[in-house]
Formats: structure tokens, C-alpha cells, sequence
């Protein structure tokens, strides 16, 4: 296993900085959710973004309830305008999105969908533990299954088009990585790792002792090595990392239902109630704890 490395700051994000490095981005969800993922200026308009204290909240709207025939609960998906390839990016989360029919994310994903990869940094449904970390890519891209990791390999095949988009993954071993036991301990740290021999992502909840000082009080400089074993590992060693991954863009988004949270076997398994669309539809309020907060975002490269 390669170790870390040492790496320059060159974005320091908290509060409105955060919000001006990412675009809204009005579009048909990819994932066929329940939702309608609306403009900055609407998001505005309808208290789904704000920026207090420093920190940016992003949330669904969660006092609507809609009829079959509107098009979704409104919702937020922003991308950033760099891109990155090489960088570790450090995510200080206070909330995550929660809530049955939820389906939030943070990934990085390319342009051109899957051959140049996408990495979902932070990604569950239906408030199920623990958070699942996982690449899709195109063809011939495979992980072992098993490394230097503290996580649970979940799946090793990373081409987006066999078993249904499930991609490679690996599953943390934290119930307090997601979800509402995400939020009632406060949040933590998510952080990746991108070169070109590996993809890391560390995760540290809010209340550890074992936090590095560089991702508690972000500095112009980390280095890695510090950081002991990652939760989720994913090698090059049977996957070309210049052929499968290319130039990424930070996405943070908040769908509901769809392909995997709405799916009817997920949805019933979750112990959710009613059918996701209906529930999602009816229950406005079930909502009001469905927005992500964050602290800061501080890129490396």
C-alpha cells in the first residue's frame, strides 16, 4: 500500500466562498428521483440554500406536499466549477440530509459519464447505516477484495453497466458515518484522497480522539501519512486510473426515491412506510431535517 503524501491548500471554503465555487444545477435527475432540482435563485427564493455563521446549508423544501401530477420535491444538486484530478478534499460536515425516500450524495464525478469515473465520497437511502463508499467506471476496472482498509469490501466490479450500476464499494465500519447517527454525534470529517496509483476516503467522527490536527484546523499544508488507515481503499492494481478517471467535478446533491432509494425492495427493507413516491409526496415535514451543513471544504492539490 502506497503511503501519503504532502499537499498544498487551494481552496479554503466556509459559508459564501463554499456557495460561489459551485453552480446549481437545474436538471432531469439521472437517478429518476421524486424531485426537482431547482435554480440558485429559486433554491433563494424558497430558503433551500443559506449562509449563516460561516456555514452553508443546502435542503429540500419540507413544507409542500404534492400531488402525483407535480414534478418533485424541490431540491438542490451543485457542482463546483474546477475541476481536480490529483488533491485530497476535506469535507467538515455538521448534517447530512435524513429522512425515508432520502438519497443524498457527495461524489466526484467526470464529464463524460461513466469512462472518466465517478467516486461517491458520502452516499446512502433511506437513513440506512453505515455510509457506502464506491467508483463506477467504464469497463474492465476491477477492485480486490480486500486491503489496507477499515472497511468492508461491497462489491469489486466497478463498470457502471454490470450488475446494475452497483459499482465497487466498500461499506465503513461506523454506524456514525451516516444518517441520523451521523447527525447526532455532531457530524465529522469526510476526506479523499485522488493519485493516480490510489483513491482513499477517510472518515472521522465528530467525537474522535484520533482526528489528525491537519483535518481539525486546516492549514495551508497537509500531509497524508499522518492520517493511519482509510476507511475505503481502491488500488490501480487491476484498474488503469488514466484511462478510467479523468478531470472531476465535486457534486453534492439531494434526490429522493429513484433507481436505488425508491427501488421496492430497498424501500420495504428500510422500514419505511408506504410506497417512497407516496410517502415523499404526503409528507412534508418528515423533510424538515433533510439539508446538509457544512463547517468548510478545504481542497489540496
Amino acid at each position: 500500500m502506497t503511503f501519503g503524501a504532502t499537499y498544498q491548500r487551494s481552496s479554503q471554503l466556509t459559508g459564501q466562498s463554499f456557495l460561489d465555487a459551485f453552480n446549481f444545477e437545474a436538471i432531469s435527475d439521472p437517478t429518476h428521483g421524486r424531485v426537482t432540482y431547482v435554480n440558485e435563485s429559486t433554491a433563494k427564493a424558497d430558503g433551500l440554500v443559506s449562509v449563516a455563521n460561516n456555514k452553508l446549508t443546502l435542503r429540500a423544501d419540507y413544507t409542500t406536499k404534492l400531488s402525483s401530477s407535480d414534478s418533485g420535491r424541490k431540491s438542490f444538486r451543485i457542482e463546483s466549477t474546477s475541476q481536480y484530478k490529483t488533491h485530497v478534499a476535506i469535507f467538515d460536515i455538521a448534517h447530512m440530509p435524513q429522512g425515508c425516500g432520502t438519497w443524498p450524495a457527495i461524489c466526484e464525478v467526470g464529464a463524460d459519464w461513466p469512462n472518466e469515473g465517478e467516486v461517491d465520497i458520502v452516499e446512502g437511502v433511506n437513513d440506512q447505516t453505515p455510509n457506502k463508499c464506491s467508483l463506477h467506471t467504464g469497463s474492465n476496472c476491477t477492485m480486490p477484495s480486500s486491503g489496507s482498509m477499515t472497511g468492508t469490501v461491497d462489491g469489486t466490479d466497478c463498470y457502471a453497466y454490470d450488475n446494475g450500476n452497483a459499482g465497487c464499494g466498500v461499506k465503513i465500519n461506523d454506524n456514525k458515518s451516516y444518517g441520523p447517527q451521523f447527525n447526532d454525534n455532531g457530524g465529522g470529517w469526510y476526506a479523499i484522497e485522488r493519485r493516480s496509483t490510489y483513491i482513499k476516503i477517510f472518515f472521522w467522527e465528530r467525537t474522535s480522539s484520533s482526528v489528525p490536527s491537519d483535518v481539525k484546523s486546516p492549514g495551508s499544508s497537509i500531509n497524508t501519512s499522518n492520517w493511519g488507515t482509510p476507511a475505503a481503499y481502491f488500488p490501480n492494481t487491476h484498474c488503469d486510473f488514466s484511462t478510467h478517471f479523468g478531470a472531476h467535478n465535486i457534486i453534492i446533491n439531494l434526490t429522493f426515491c429513484g433507481d436505488w432509494a425508491g427501488s421496492s425492495s430497498v424501500y420495504a427493507d428500510s422500514g419505511c412506510p408506504s410506497t417512497c413516491n407516496t410517502y415523499v409526496n404526503d409528507n412534508p415535514s418528515a423533510f424538515k431535517n433533510a439539508y446538509f451543513e457544512f463547517n468548510s471544504l478545504n481542497i489540496y492539490q
